[in-house]
């Protein structure tokens, strides 16, 4: 997952709308655009790995705990600590409840009476209750509570020590947050002696609710220590115990995936690398490390997630192995590279650490496939899988922004798992972007050390996809082949999934050199989002698939077995000049801005602010950070504001330079220059010293989506002030600093709005003709299969479309596939594409 230089705003929620300027709204009235499409049926395309297509799942945005792990309680061993998320603590999500006149004391402890040496904090009440009073807590579950359906069971456990001599009474409840309403019959235990037991009951709802809360409460006196305090469905995926949430695994198990990517992402490559142990201080903010995570629940460490929250690793390596299996997919599991990425952007120089990763990343691979008498295999055959999973493929590090030192570290990796398991798949990856300084220098230690697949990951504006659509047919097809591991158009719309859609098809024409491709994220829960776009939504009783969801689903489910070769003909849309006002702006930064001129193509001066009479000529369009004139000079103060944008000119200018002097004053990055700026959502900057001062980048912000023009590493040197200059020609952009020329980009793309590929699926005999309209009009189309194919004369159409703004909501999923019957088809018919739709076609040859 790559952070883009929104590592902050992700963390808090900030949420990036991603509209194209290009997308408007659906006209009725359109005239039909013609297309041909030209098949040769009797030629022969690339063969389609059947795993193409997958998904991708990192514990993001609540994806794990309080999603796929049906866990539904909350904190539930009471490690919630402020170095995971600022206001935490033990008690986070619980509250103290008492009833009859009961009494006592709430604490969370850390100390020898822990339950064991990685479940490090407990609750412990202390109970003055009298007569029939009771006194404990309750738990208020994820987004609203606890959700309950009438009839089901649910599981309820505890571990629980107690210094009363004759034992501690405890009722359990399942019931409304006042505690006047309950959903189920009480469970009643007897917590008996002062030393660790697990006491189970199960309830069985009475009724049906999303804001139920569960309470545990003890009569009697003296200390009762409870943790591990765990509520789960019974009515799990597949039955599983410890297992995942019935409505979102099967919402994957839908899309057919041929792979699972797990567990990240920047979780993977962020944090410390050591362990949780004395020796390392039991460092709560590491990198995701498998070893974590298996075993009995309540021996699994826990984690500070680099998102933002507590992560408990009741989701581990076993439930990934075995929901790829229960789903038919190949697991394809993430270790760290001892280089930190997303931001952290560090390598971590210690050998005996590095070597202690490799072994781990062997014994990952014995746990897997190893045989049941093996050390690792007999870990995994205690868990309850004898057989071995089975592995091969395994990706090593995500997304390092310092690609020597990644790839000095990756051939270790590499050349130790190729020694022992010689039929492992070992990919490594390209960095956090489409292209740039770190992205070219990534595949050219790939392709120097003969790295067999690399993992390419991309966040782009819909217009990038739909003008990128041929970005793999240069690729050498002899090299390295390409893992699309992480990729999305910035928003979840409809425009945005057609966008995805016409680019997939690229992918497919491409498939002997990209053979995987899963989009991401996977999951969001809607109140705890760190990251948009995501493919599938949900709250504590809900799920619901976005628009992408929809079309990534209608393209896994009908691959296809190998390409048929194919073209097409029709309108495009060509490029325009750079055009737009100038700006200013931030990223918790500090920074003071002097001297700005624009001046036109032929000398004549446009514009000119050295602030001597104040800054009336700027307006803020972005509304955030704090700007005034100080000393002659415009200054922005605020060093926690994220993109400060202040704009100055007229919208139409085109062909000018523009001259400002830039003075970093304190904060975390350089400086932002717009040019081409149409508003807050629609403009160009010269982001130097970005991605926490190791990169420079021009962006192109798209309503909001932004797609990075040029890139390679820059620093910017406080107090020191840079002289910066940007020229416009028509599509040409030269950049310049202190007089040098820094780089230069020519944002000349054609938009291609139409898109197809053409499969065949052999076992069924079908042609499936795959065709992207991503535009207002209608997409009149001769569809020539070649005159020596058969055909029947009706086939099944599948189609996706609606207004291209819309997107799927918890209320209305609108966005959803329409199958029929169509006839009319022979060796060459015509079809009329409806606008921003996709339609497959599955023909069936005689």
């Amino acid at each position: 997952m790559r952070t883009h230089r929104l590592v902050a705003g992700l963390v808090t929620g900030i949420v990036v709308a991603a509209l194209s300027a290009n997308a408007p709204a659906l006209g009725a009235d359109e005239t039909a655009l013609d297309y041909t499409i030209n098949v040769d049926t009797a030629g022969t395309g690339p063969n389609i790995d059947p795993d193409m297509y997958g998904v991708f799942f990192e514990d993001i945005n609540r994806a794990a705990d309080g999603g796929l792990y049906a866990e539904l309680v909350q904190n539930r061993s009471f490690e919630y600590l402020p170095v995971d998320n600022r206001p935490y603590t033990g008690l986070t999500s619980w509250s103290a409840v008492s009833s009859g006149g009961g009494s006592g004391t709430v604490a969370t402890v850390d100390d020898d009476a822990r339950l064991n040496e990685r479940n490090r904090t407990y609750l412990k009440l202390t109970l003055t209750n009298t007569g029939d009073g009771t006194y404990g807590v309750q738990n208020a579950g994820y987004n609203t509570g606890i959700a309950l359906e009438k009839g089901k069971s649910y599981d309820f456990s505890v571990w629980a020590r107690t210094d009363a001599a004759g034992g501690t009474p405890m009722t359990v409840s399942l019931r409304d947050q006042a505690g006047t309403t309950t959903y189920a019959v009480p469970v009643r235990l007897n917590v008996s002696g002062d030393t660790w037991h697990r006491y189970t009951g199960t309830f069985v709802a009475t009724g049906t609710t999303d804001a139920a809360r569960l309470a545990v409460q003890a009569a009697g006196t003296g200390t009762l220590r409870l943790d591990m305090v765990s509520l789960f469905p019974r009515d799990t995926f597949k039955g599983r115990s410890n297992g995942l949430r019935t409505d979102l695994a099967e919402k994957i198990a839908a899309l057919r995936p041929g792979f699972v990517r797990f567990p990240g992402g920047c979780i993977v490559n962020t944090g410390s690398m050591y362990g949780y142990d004395a020796a390392s201080g039991y460092q709560r903010a590491r990198a995701y490390q498998w070893k974590d995570t298996i075993g009995p629940v309540e021996e699994r460490a826990t984690n500070a997630n680099f998102w933002g929250y507590n992560q408990s690793y009741g989701l581990g390596y076993y439930e990934y192995f075995q929901f790829a299996e229960d789903i038919g997919a190949r697991p394809v599991p993430v270790v760290p590279a001892l280089v930190t990425g997303c931001g952290q952007n560090r390598a971590v120089d210690d050998e005996a650490l590095l070597q202690r990763h490799i072994q781990d990343t062997l014994d990952l691979i014995e746990f897997a496939t190893g045989p049941a008498t093996s050390t690792w295999g007999a870990k995994r055959a205690a868990m309850g899988h004898p057989a071995p999973f089975g592995l091969d493929r395994l990706e090593v590090g995500n997304e390092e922004n310092l690609p020597d030192a990644f790839m000095a570290r990756f051939v270790k990796f590499r050349d130790a798992i190729k020694a022992r398991y010689p039929n492992i798949t070992v990919i490594s990856n390209s960095g956090p972007d489409d292209m740039g300084a770190t992205f070219d220098r990534a595949w050219e230690l790939n392709r120097a050390n003969g790295v067999e697949m690399v993992d390419e990951h991309y966040y782009n504006s819909p217009d990038w996809f739909l003008q990128n659509n041929k970005r793999y047919d240069g690729y050498d097809r002899s090299g390295a082949k390409v893992w699309l591991g992480e990729y999305a158009s910035q928003d979840n719309k409809l425009y945005n999934a057609l966008a995805e859609g016409a680019y997939m098809t690229g992918l497919e024409r491409n498939a002997d050199v990209v053979t995987m491709a899963s989009y991401a994220p996977l999951l969001a829960n809607i109140d705890y989002v760190q990251w948009r776009p995501d493919m599938i939504w949900f709250d504590n009783d809900q799920s619901w698939g976005s628009a992408s969801y929809e079309v990534q689903k209608l393209f896994m489910n009908n691959v296809g077995d190998r390409v048929v070769p194919s073209t097409s003909t029709g309108s495009v849309r060509t490029p325009e000049p750079v055009t737009g006002a100038v700006g200013l702006s931030t990223w918790r930064t500090a920074a003071r801005y002097d001297d700005v001129a624009v001046t036109a193509a032929d000398g004549t001066q446009l514009f000119h602010d050295d602030f001597s009479g104040g800054a009336e000529q700027w307006t803020p369009i972005a509304g955030r950070g704090v700007w005034s004139v100080v000393d002659g000079g415009y200054v922005q103060s605020d060093t926690a504001a994220e993109n400060t944008m202040v704009e100055a000119g007229d919208e139409n200018w085109r062909d000018y330079d523009l001259n400002v002097k830039a003075t970093k004053l304190s904060g975390a990055e350089g400086f932002l220059v717009g040019f081409g700026v149409k508003d807050t959502g629609n403009y160009y900057w010269w982001n130097l010293g970005g991605w926490n001062n190791t990169q420079g980048a021009v962006e192109k912000a798209v309503n909001g989506g932004k797609t990075t023009l040029i890139a390679k590493p820059n620093n910017i040197e406080t107090g020191r002030t840079y002289d910066i200059t940007v020229q416009i020609r028509g599509t040409k952009v030269t950049l310049l600093l202190d007089g040098q020329v820094w780089g230069s980009f020519d944002d000349n793309a054609v938009t291609e709005p139409f898109a197809q590929v053409v499969t065949r699926d052999v076992a069924a005999r079908q042609l499936i003709v795959k065709v992207v309209n991503a535009q207002a009009a209608p997409a009149r189309t001769t569809i020539n299969l070649g005159s020596g194919v058969r055909v029947a004369g009706k086939a099944q159409m599948t189609v996706i479309s609606g207004d291209p703004e819309e997107l799927n909501t918890r209320t209305a999923q609108l966005i959803k596939p329409v199958t029929s019957t169509i006839k009319g088809v022979a060796p060459t018919f015509t079809r009329t594409f409806e606008p921003y739709s996709v339609t497959f076609i599955r023909v069936q040859t005689k």
